[in-house]
């Protein structure tokens, strides 16, 4: 096991550190002050993202969160609704801007592992003259879900669902924060994904591996009102090349290899299945592991103890996720860890 990983830190894919060559690529970037729109290494990485997902435009920023606050502020106005599930990103984990930034108000839907479904999204579109109610102007969807344990939605799904949009007159947004575990799981190309929806989003800075970084992909018009809104809420960047030439090294090189994290969550699953007391409450066909047990903050600390991090994610819930930084022996290591951990765990309670 290499020396970065005496600690195998599986409590999310944004723990990973840029490898010696994405740093090397990013020393050697030609840069310029993006905010004059005069970087070379973002624009050409902007025009990639764009054709990648088979949109007009795409506009690099700092984060997901702002790249899906940028798609909520451009296709909405305060006081309309925008539909998403209750486990998704923008409304578990983003402080609440798309109400306080954009104005708008959630309105959520249930479905099991962080899907929604075209007859669930139908039922929730509120299209009214009733002057009391909010108008939905805005679905949103996650590819891959985070809290659904990177459940994937289907290239039909999501046409579904964009042609539910479409007739209703509203517009689909993709968070596609992980949308690369999807194509890599499900052999889909990123722009099957992404041609029912408006705009599309995906984050650098997990599963591919860089410091910092996402995307938001869409018509001109709307990446134009983005590009204005970015300045305005703090994301312009300078001689952001440097992060660019990083992103562009992982769509060279650690895309296909995220087939390893999969295949290695799924040896973590099948050593768990044996241990009593552990349940693994949602399928795992991607880079994420949920596993309910009796007490998941001191289960936590017993692995820590032993080199292993996992996230506690609520009281009886804990969080695995498996990243570039994990090879090998760092997934044998967590075998041996929480397998050994989860028979002490039972024994003692």
């Amino acid at each position: 096991m290499s020396k970065k990983q005496s600690i195998v830190d599986l409590r999310s894919d944004t723990l990973t550190l840029p490898s010696k060559a994405m740093r090397k690529a990013m020393a050697a970037a030609e840069v310029g002050d993006d905010v004059f729109g005069e970087d070379p290494a973002v624009n050409a990485l902007q025009e990639r993202a764009a054709a990648l997902l088979g949109k007009e435009a795409a506009l690099f920023v700092p984060s997901g969160t702002m790249a899906n606050l940028l798609a909520i502020a451009t296709q909405t106005v305060p006081g309309d609704s925008v539909l998403l599930h209750e486990d998704a990103h923008p409304f578990q984990y983003e402080t609440g801007g798309m109400s306080m930034v954009a104005g708008v108000m959630p309105k959520t839907l249930t479905g099991p592992q962080g899907l929604l479904t075209p007859e669930s999204v139908s039922d929730g579109i509120m299209l009214t003259r009733d002057s009391h109610r909010s108008h939905t102007t805005l679905v949103s969807i996650e590819q891959t879900t985070n809290r659904g344990g990177g459940a994937c939605y289907s290239k039909e799904s999501i046409k579904a669902i964009g042609a539910l949009c479409e007739e209703r007159g509203i517009r689909l947004h993709c968070d596609g924060a992980r949308i690369f575990n999807a194509v890599v799981a499900d052999g889909v190309d990123p722009a099957a994904y992404a041609a029912p929806c408006h705009t599309v989003s995906f984050c650098f800075s997990k599963g591919l591996g860089c410091p910092v970084g996402s995307v938001l992909a869409g018509d001109k018009e709307t990446i134009e009102k983005a590009h204005r809104y970015r300045k305005m809420f703090g994301g312009g960047m300078r001689q952001a090349g440097i992060l660019a030439a990083a992103a562009e090294y992982a769509l060279d090189n650690n895309v296909e290899r995220l087939a390893d994290d999969h295949r290695r969550v799924t040896a973590l699953r099948e050593a768990l299945e044996a241990i009593p007391n552990v349940t693994l409450p949602l399928p795992s066909p991607t880079n994420i592991l949920f596993i309910d047990v009796a007490d998941a903050p001191d289960f936590a600390d017993r692995c820590n103890v032993r080199g292993v991090r996992l996230l506690p994610f609520s009281p009886t819930r804990l969080r695995a996720v498996f990243h570039l930084d994990i090879d090998d022996d760092g997934l044998q290591r967590a075998i041996d860890v929480m397998t050994a951990t989860a028979r002490q765990y039972a024994t003692a309670k």
